[in-house]
C-alpha cells in the first residue's frame, strides 16, 4: 500500500530604481521595497540571501557568487510604482560598473541610472521612472570578489490606477526566476520542455482535480490514500495551480476553491492549519488534526499565490500564509530540536514527539517562510534540518546518501526508525515517504545553490546513477539504506525525484535526459495521485519553472 498522509491514530486532539526627483519629492515618498519579494542571480551562501538586502537591517546583506559577471538583484513591488529615489548601501564588495533598471513585466528593462565609476559606500540616487520591478544589474566588480549590498532601498508611490494587471506576476514559462549557476536542464528547446509540462498537467488536472460536495470547493482527489481527500494532496494542488498560472486560465479559480476547502476544514488542534483527512462526504475524519507535510505545502502555495496575484482579491493570501506559517511553528515544529513533528497532534510526552518525517524537510519552504515572516527561527530550522540530512547520510548511508522515511530520537541522537513506528516495517528504509527526498533536497539546491543541499543531492545522484548503470528503468521501488532493493516495478514516485538530483551535477546531462524521457513515456496513472503529483512537480522543476516566493 502507498504511504499514508497521516496515521489513523484517532487523536482528537526585487526593487531598485535610479531617481531624478527633487529633494522635496524624496521627502514625500516613502520606502516601498522593505520586505518585498526579492530574487538574485546568485548567492555566495544561504547566509547572504537576497531577502537580507530589503530587511531594513544594515547588519545583514546579500552577496553574489564571487568572481562572476554579470550579477543582479531584483525587487518586486507588487504593482506599478512611480520611483523617486534608490539607495544602495554597498558592502566592501561593490559594483564599479552597474545599472539601476525598472520593468513593468520583469522581462523588458529600462535604464534609470548607469555608471562606470562606482566607488562603493552609499549611492543615494534620485531619478524619475516607474515600474513594478527594480533591479541593480552589475557588470563590473570593484573588487575581485562579488557584489554585496547591506540594503537595497527604493522610494516612491503606487502609480494611479495600481498596476501589475490582472495576470500572474510569474507566468508559467516566463522563467523570471533563474536557477543557480551550473544547474542542468533536459536537452531540447525551452518551449518544448514547457509544453510537455503543460501536457502532463492537463492530464493530471483531469484525473485528480474535483469540485465535489458544493460550497465552492475544489479538491485534489487521492484514490490511493487512506481517504478520498488528504492534506498532502491539497498542498500539492495549491503549489501546482499557483505555479501553472499563465498556462491554465482557471488556475486562480481552482486555487481559490482549494483555499476555501482549507478554511472550511480547519484542524481540530490549531484552526489555522488544515485537517489531514476527509471522507467521500467531505467531512474531516480521524480526529480532524493536522499533518505537517500538507501544511508545509499549503503555506508555501499561499505565498506563491500572493506573489502571483497579490492579496487584495477574495482571499488575503499573505495573511492566510503568515497565520499558517505561525501555526506550523507553534504546533508542528519541535521547539527544542527545531525539527518538524509529524503533525499538530504530536505533543510533549507522546510517543511520536521526537519522531520526524524526512520528506517534510523542505529547505526551500523554510527560506520562503523566513522571507515572508521575517522570523529568524526559520533560519535555525533550515540549518537544523540540513545538518541532520548531512549527518544521516554520512552515518547511516555513507555509500548511498539515502534517507529513511522516519527518524526517531530527535532529542538525543537522531537515527532511522528501527522498525514500524508509524506506518509499516520499512519506516526506517527509503520507502514511500523518503522517495521524495531527492526532489525536496534538490529543489533547494537548484534554486539557491546552497552548498549543503548541493552536496546531499549530488551524493544521491552519484549513487543511483552508478547503481542503475545510467538506466532509469532499473530504479527499484524502495531501498534499504545500504542500497539493497526492496521491491521491483517502476513507480514515478521513486524514479522521478532523481531527475532533480541529476540537475545538480554538471556531468549528468545524459542521465538527466534519460530520466526526463522516462517521465515523458510514463502516462498519468489515474488511480495513483501520489506518483502522478510527484512526477508533475519534478517536471516543473526540471523544465526550469520552479521558483521560491
Amino acid at each position: 500500500m502507498r504511504r499514508r498522509s497521516i496515521p489513523l491514530l484517532g487523536l482528537a486532539g526585487l526593487l531598485a530604481l535610479p531617481l531624478t526627483v527633487m529633494p522635496q519629492a524624496q521627502a514625500a515618498d516613502g520606502p516601498v521595497s522593505a520586505g518585498k519579494p526579492v530574487t538574485a542571480s546568485s548567492v555566495e551562501t544561504p547566509a547572504f540571501g537576497p531577502g537580507l538586502a530589503v530587511d531594513g537591517d544594515t547588519a545583514t546583506r546579500w552577496a553574489s557568487l564571487e568572481g562572476i559577471d554579470p550579477q543582479w538583484i531584483r525587487v518586486d513591488l507588487g504593482t506599478d510604482h512611480t520611483i523617486s529615489r534608490v539607495r544602495l548601501h554597498w558592502e566592501d564588495a561593490y559594483a564599479k560598473t552597474y545599472r539601476v533598471q525598472t520593468s513593468a513585466d520583469g522581462t523588458t528593462w529600462t535604464d534609470l541610472h548607469s555608471t562606470g565609476t562606482g566607488d562603493g559606500a552609499v549611492d543615494d540616487l534620485t531619478v524619475s521612472g516607474s515600474g513594478r520591478y527594480v533591479r541593480m544589474y552589475g557588470t563590473g566588480r570593484g573588487t575581485p570578489y562579488g557584489y554585496s549590498l547591506w540594503e537595497f532601498e527604493v522610494f516612491g508611490t503606487p502609480s494611479t490606477g495600481g498596476g501589475g494587471g490582472g495576470g500572474p506576476a510569474v507566468p508559467f514559462g516566463s522563467h523570471l526566476e533563474p536557477y543557480a549557476a551550473g544547474v542542468l536542464k533536459p536537452s531540447g528547446a525551452q518551449a518544448a520542455l514547457d509544453q510537455r509540462v503543460v501536457e502532463y498537467y492537463t492530464k493530471w488536472k483531469a484525473a485528480f482535480v474535483r469540485q465535489n460536495c458544493g460550497n465552492g470547493w475544489y479538491q485534489v482527489h487521492s484514490p490511493d490514500a487512506d481517504h478520498p481527500y488528504v492534506a498532502e494532496a491539497q498542498g500539492y494542488g495549491m503549489v501546482v495551480t499557483a505555479t501553472m498560472a499563465g498556462a491554465d486560465p482557471d488556475a486562480r479559480k481552482i486555487f481559490d476553491g482549494l483555499v476555501k476547502w482549507k478554511i472550511d476544514h480547519p484542524s481540530s488542534v490549531n484552526p489555522n492549519l488544515l485537517a489531514a483527512e476527509q471522507d467521500a462526504q467531505c467531512r474531516s475524519v480521524s480526529g480532524g488534526d493536522g499533518a505537517t507535510d500538507g501544511d508545509m505545502d499549503v503555506a508555501y502555495g499561499l505565498l506563491l499565490a500572493d506573489r502571483q496575484w497579490g492579496s487584495t482579491g477574495t482571499y488575503d493570501y499573505k495573511d492566510l500564509a503568515l497565520k499558517h506559517i505561525a501555526a506550523i511553528k507553534k504546533d508542528e515544529l519541535n521547539p527544542t530540536t527545531k525539527l518538524l513533528k509529524l503533525g499538530d497532534w504530536s505533543g510533549p510526552g507522546g510517543e511520536h514527539y521526537y519522531v520526524s518525517r524526512t520528506s517534510d524537510w523542505m529547505a526551500d519552504h523554510f527560506r520562503a517562510f523566513r522571507t515572508a515572516s521575517g522570523d529568524t527561527t526559520w533560519d535555525a530550522v533550515r540549518t537544523a534540518h540540513q545538518n541532520q540530512i548531512t549527518r544521516l547520510q554520512s552515518t547511516y548511508a555513507p555509500g548511498t546518501g539515502l534517507l529513511p522515511d522516519f527518524v526517531v530520537d530527535t532529542n538525543t541522537t537522531p537515527r532511522p526508525a528501527p522498525g514500524e513506528v508509524l506506518e509499516d516495517p520499512n519506516d526506517g528504509a527509503y520507502w514511500w515517504n523518503a522517495c521524495r527526498t531527492p526532489w525536496r533536497i534538490a529543489d533547494d539546491a537548484v534554486t539557491s545553490g546552497d552548498a549543503a543541499s548541493l552536496a546531499a543531492a549530488r551524493k544521491l545522484n552519484a549513487w543511483i546513477k552508478t547503481k542503475t548503470g545510467g538506466d532509469p528503468n532499473r530504479i527499484g521501488t524502495g531501498y534499504k539504506l545500504n542500497g539493497t532493493q526492496i521491491s521491483s516495478g517502476a513507480e514515478a514516485a521513486f524514479f522521478a525525484p532523481f531527475a532533480v538530483a541529476a540537475m545538480t551535477d554538471p556531468g549528468s546531462q545524459a542521465w538527466l535526459d534519460a530520466l526526463w524521457n522516462k517521465m515523458l513515456n510514463t502516462p498519468v496513472d489515474t488511480g495513483g495521485y501520489f506518483s502522478a503529483s510527484i512526477q508533475l512537480q519534478v517536471m516543473i522543476t526540471a523544465s526550469g519553472n520552479h521558483w521560491v516566493p
